[in-house]
């Protein structure tokens, strides 16, 4: 399943990267009057919505905006988050009362509202929605990676570098980092259906994605046309987000019970 999505979201990129190096309307923007509120069909698989756009072509690229905003914010949260959980699980102090504080209070911080402001303050669009999501969601992975990191701190193999004379950003680093990498994959495959959703609930509040068919936009047109009787827009695109955060669900909970040490040791 996750594999369907990304060949979709690959599609759509190629799609997009053509039309706008053509300058031409995509495909999926081309309005057609005469078309409206079509039902699924053989010329329409997903029907048409009220301007006549092809409902199958625009969730394509609802995917694609999907993927660019479940990978751009984990390139910004994840590594935040594991330098700051591997360097005060590892040095402890004071240096760990920093990022307990700064946890804390990121944390405290009421997260819509706060994507919401940095999203008013870079922009709408992309931009804003990478930095608000990225810059909101690492509390988790550092949390995390602290807790792995002060368990490994005080092991055997970490002893050894230090009387080795080893430094300690190569301990952190080279030691230490490689015996976490799976709580990164983990955090990845949770954080990535959390980041799509939260980008979804923004453009459908208007402040997202401008002039693209993101499944937030697809979502609020379709809403107003539900007692019509035009269901299959709203349909098929709460479906494909059910189906994408399902699908990353059981990927993290596969990759729990293969890289988890633990749950390796029970079985």
């Amino acid at each position: 399943m996750l594999a369907l999505y990304a060949c979709a979201a690959l599609f759509g990129e190629v799609q997009y990267r053509a039309a706008k190096a053509g300058d031409t309307t995509p495909a999926y923007n081309v309005v057609n009057p005469d078309a409206r509120y079509q039902p699924p069909s053989a010329a329409h698989w997903l029907g048409t919505d009220n301007l006549g756009r092809d409902v199958g072509l625009r969730l394509v690229q609802g995917a694609r905006i999907a993927f660019h905003v479940g990978i751009v914010t984990s390139l910004i949260a994840i590594p935040l988050g594991v330098l700051l959980g591997l360097l005060g699980g590892y040095f402890g102090g004071r240096v760990d009362s920093v990022v307990v504080w700064l946890c804390a209070t990121v944390a405290s911080m009421p997260g819509l509202l706060f994507i919401l402001a940095i999203s008013l303050v870079v922009g709408q669009g992309l931009a804003g929605i990478y930095l608000g999501i990225g810059l909101t969601t690492w509390v988790g992975t550092c949390r995390t990676i602290r807790a792995e990191t002060m368990k490994h701190r005080d092991r055997a193999y970490v002893k050894a570098a230090r009387v080795l004379g080893y430094s300690h950003a190569r301990i952190m680093f080279r030691h230490i980092l490689p015996n976490v990498a799976h709580i990164i994959l983990i955090q990845f495959s949770i954080r990535f259906p959390s980041a799509v959703s939260t980008e979804v609930f923004i453009s459908f509040l208007g402040i997202g994605v401008q002039g693209e068919p993101s499944w937030g936009i697809m979502i609020n047109n379709a809403r107003l046309r539900l007692w019509q009787g035009v269901w299959w827009e709203m349909t098929f695109t709460t479906l494909a987000i059910f189906m994408l955060v399902l699908s990353f669900n059981h990927l993290a909970d596969w990759l729990r019970d293969r890289l988890d040490p633990a749950l390796r040791t029970e079985r």
